[in-house]
């Protein structure tokens, strides 16, 4: 059985694409057929995932208005076990485009339901705002994971977040569950990291990952090499929190 799960956060920076990347390619190492597929115009998963984002004739956004089908922009196997159905700019115009069309909520879930059977996970990164595309993403998805940078302002803006999928679980998609908050970015050094995630854990009543991800300069580097940190760097501080990651993940599903 499949599972869908949106990478989501208003807020930008807190690591969101980083986790979209780097989860699912950890899923993938381990074993399991994995598909990302980006939904941020900036597409930064693409292009973090080694495609060139300026030089496709097809993406998300040419299937969301109908001119391919998904099969036409997905791109199989771009590492082993994982492939892709890549973003760019283009996809800023698709809210525009989804204005009067019937239905628009699903127009991703619809594509997406064709072929979630052939992976054992489907990612979806979604755009730093809440918008028509996350909106798409989470009746597509069966679950959010949401990424918290541990800072200052980590809570501000989550409980609206929280309301977003509150609301498209009893409007749009009855299935869609809260996986649960991942915390992105801690520096062992500070005290305000421990403060935030102990602040969080006080203050939120979902299920917080026992993994945190922490600040490395070997996961900043990655992208601009086109690789996900378990292929740039294996042995990384980065590498091996995003590994224990997926385990959970997985073994979230098995329960």
């Amino acid at each position: 059985m499949s599972r869908i799960i949106a990478i989501a956060n208003q807020k930008g920076g807190v690591g969101k694409t980083t986790t979209a990347i780097n989860l699912s390619s950890c899923l993938a190492e381990k074993g399991k057929k994995v598909l990302v597929i980006d939904m941020d115009p900036q597409g930064n998963t693409t292009s973090g995932l080694g495609v060139d984002k300026n030089a496709l004739e097809n993406t998300i956004y040419e299937m969301i208005i109908g001119e391919c089908l998904l099969e036409e922009c997905l791109l199989e196997n771009v590492f082993n076990n994982l492939s892709l159905i890549p973003s760019n700019v283009n996809l800023s115009g698709a809210e525009i485009e989804l204005m009067d069309i019937e239905g628009k909520e699903y127009i991703v879930r619809g594509q997406v339901n064709t072929i979630r059977d052939n992976y054992d996970f489907v990612i979806i990164d979604c755009p730093p705002s809440l918008s028509m595309l996350t909106v798409n993403a989470m009746t597509t998805a069966d679950s959010v994971i949401v990424p918290i940078q541990c800072e200052y302002y980590a809570l501000e803006g989550l409980s609206q977040l929280i309301h977003t999928i509150t609301l498209v679980k009893k409007r749009l998609n009855p299935n869609l569950d809260m996986e649960g908050v991942v915390f992105t970015m801690y520096d062992a050094r500070t005290n305000l990291s421990l403060q935030v995630v102990e602040n969080v854990k006080n203050n939120l009543h979902q299920n917080i990952y026992k993994t945190i991800i922490p600040r490395n300069i070997r996961l900043a580097e990655a992208p601009s090499h086109g690789m996900p940190i378990n292929l740039y760097d294996s042995k990384s501080a980065g590498a091996e929190s995003y590994k224990l990651l997926a385990e959970e993940v997985i073994n979230k599903g098995d329960r």
